[in-house]
């Protein structure tokens, strides 16, 4: 495969980002249900990140309604935005898709869940959860990485030629 079309790895890679984020959520559904924390403790990182943004960009908080249209909302776009930089990079250098997606979704367990999201203050550091929930954390990331790389391939091998 040529590498001379990026913005065709950001397309395909941002659907594939798209896709990935389901199969993500999907294996998350499959998971048994934990106990409910506290309402604090319990509400997503990603609820707490468009609630911020709320708070930036509406001057407000989100309702619960809102919430859980909101949290979803940021969850997708922040896997579409994950896929059209790895679909980039991709484009700019074939050893970026190695490994059918595993190190992408590695990369961005570890670069995301572990690091970013801890310091923004969207959640506990890793090293305050149950190994079993981080476990399925990284486990949805690999899930996420892979479902991503096999829909990027398919689109930029057989319908983004």
């Amino acid at each position: 495969m040529q590498h001379k079309w990026p913005w065709k790895g950001l397309v395909a890679g941002a659907l594939a980002g798209l896709a990935g984020s389901f199969a993500m959520s999907q294996f998350h559904a499959l998971l048994p249900k934990r106990e409910a924390p506290s309402t604090e403790e319990s509400e997503d990182s990603t609820v707490k990140a468009a609630s911020a943004l709320s708070q930036i960009i509406l001057c407000r908080g989100l309702t619960p309604c809102e919430k859980q249209i909101a949290g979803p909302a940021v969850h997708y776009a922040f896997g579409a935005g994950m896929g059209a930089i790895y679909g980039m990079s991709v484009e700019l250098g074939q050893p970026a898709c190695t490994g059918w997606g595993l190190p992408f979704g590695a990369a961005l367990w570890l670069g995301a869940h572990v690091i970013a999201v801890p310091a923004l203050g969207l959640s506990k550091p890793v090293t305050q959860s149950a190994p079993s929930a981080e476990a399925a954390e990284f486990c949805g990331h690999l899930v996420y990485g892979t479902a991503a790389e096999g829909l990027r391939y398919l689109l930029r091998t057989r319908v983004l030629r």
